[in-house]
């Protein structure tokens, strides 16, 4: 049987895949998950976003700033039956900036009562 977390894991990554990040705000996330970024973004505010409202505005601002000529999610891989780690590259342009470039970041995605209850970004930060 596969446990909690592998579940939501292979959930997340297939919708990732898509392009469907929608779906899975809506459907594996808890209302009070928080979302932690390796860094705070350098236009203000903090690395930490706390509940689903606010980590739905941070896809919305990724989306309006951001193009994705291309991504890949590899994964997940669990931990445990509490968390589970995915891959993910892109090739973005800066719609601001016009500066195109690629990234590769690790995510600890953590579970609790069959929801993602927090999720953790890993990338070089430059600092």
């Amino acid at each position: 049987m596969t446990n909690p977390a592998q579940k939501i894991g292979e959930q997340l990554v297939e919708h990732c895949q898509k392009g469907d990040a929608a779906w899975c705000l809506d459907n594996l996330y808890a209302n009070d998950a928080v979302s932690v970024e390796a860094a705070a973004n350098p236009e203000g505010g903090s690395a930490v976003t706390e509940g689903l409202d606010g980590i739905r505005g941070k896809h919305a601002w990724w989306d309006a700033n951001f193009e994705v000529h291309s991504a890949n999610v590899d994964g997940p891989f669990p931990h445990g039956e509490d968390r589970f780690g995915v891959i993910f590259e892109m090739d973005t342009t800066d719609k601001n900036s016009g500066q195109r470039s690629q990234m590769k970041e690790l995510a600890v995605y953590h579970v609790a009562d069959g929801k993602i209850v927090r999720e953790e970004f890993f990338y070089p930060t430059g600092a």
